[in-house]
């Protein structure tokens, strides 16, 4: 998934970032480290994608943003690389608290990653490839061994007895 515009919308793409820029300015819009999402925006998602809190699809583009930057180019990104940069943006902001956020927003598999994600194709927001599919998203990894069983916690250091 990526953000880009083909390069046939180059001109409607500098009024995209006039009106992000805008956006940024409004009180009326939802952000997330530089992720914005206006109020009708926000709006059609409520209406039509009622099982994820907002929050959620302000975390999906700031992921994007944060697996693009991990990879070091500005590129295609597939299902497995955008849940995985899921995976890894929340046990960074979140800690051990990350399966509880991302199940509060309604994300409870990685497949809800690639529905939040299309849902932001249909609206516009995000393009996709022509062999791209939901079903990239299905089963990359299991949430609890991400999340728990894998989480990487500190070991504490033995006493140094003297």
């Amino acid at each position: 998934m990526r953000r880009r515009l083909p390069r046939r919308h180059a001109a409607p793409a500098r009024s995209l970032l006039a009106a992000a820029h805008a956006a940024l300015q409004s009180p009326e819009s939802h952000r997330m480290d530089g992720a914005v999402l206006a109020d009708p925006i926000m709006e059609r998602l409520r209406r039509r994608y009622p099982m994820y809190h907002e929050t959620a699809y302000l975390f999906i583009l700031a992921a994007l943003h944060f697996t693009i930057e991990r990879l070091g180019e500005a590129r295609h990104i597939t299902g497995r690389e955008m849940a995985t940069g899921c995976r890894d943006l929340a046990l960074e902001r979140y800690g051990p608290m990350a399966r509880s956020v991302l199940d509060y927003w309604g994300i409870r598999s990685t497949r809800d990653f690639g529905e939040i994600v299309f849902a932001l194709v249909d609206l516009g927001i995000l393009v996709k490839q022509e062999g791209d599919s939901l079903d990239d998203f299905d089963g990359i990894f299991c949430f609890a061994e991400a999340f728990e069983q894998n989480y990487p916690w500190a070991c504490p250091r033995p006493i140094e007895q003297d």
